[in-house]
């Protein structure tokens, strides 16, 4: 591993141990030459996830830009970034648990407000209401009707 400090191409461990969600092995290295210390994460090399757009064209998943969409979702609500963070691996997980390499977007979407529904309903309504492209104040009712009743 090259240290981020110098370009050294040797280091050495000093101290590793499970991430705290356990996706990964945290490795604390010193360089050999600089000395400097530094963190490096060993992760499982894993299919890319395919979201299949509505117009059948297909894109790799794009954690930030789900990440984009939640924080617009949850401006000025009591929502932490480690909070989104594991919603989006919350659902990263469930899809490859299914086996799956390939998800929808409009599935997708539905994961997602199902956890945001949890989380925060106006979170929820505010997601819901680009995903689902509403057009007047009606529509907007409708999903929070639909919410009510649930």
């Amino acid at each position: 591993m090259r240290c981020i400090k110098c370009g050294c191409e040797e280091s050495k461990v000093v101290d590793s141990r499970p991430s705290e969600n356990n996706d990964a092995i945290r490795r604390r290295r010193e360089c050999v030459r600089c000395g400097y210390r530094f963190t490096t994460y060993e992760r499982r090399e894993e299919m890319p996830l395919l979201v299949i757009k509505k117009d059948g064209h297909k894109e790799t998943f794009d954690r930030q830009k789900l990440m984009r969409g939640l924080v617009a979702a949850t401006v000025k609500r009591n929502i932490s970034i480690e909070q989104l963070d594991e919603l989006i691996d919350t659902i990263e997980n469930e899809l490859r648990d299914k086996g799956m390499s390939e998800v929808a977007a409009q599935d997708l979407g539905l994961m997602v407000l199902k956890h945001l529904l949890v989380l925060d309903k106006v979170a929820y309504v505010r997601f819901a209401s680009v995903y689902r492209d509403f057009k007047d104040v009606d529509e907007f009712n409708e999903e929070l009707r639909r919410m009510a009743n649930e």
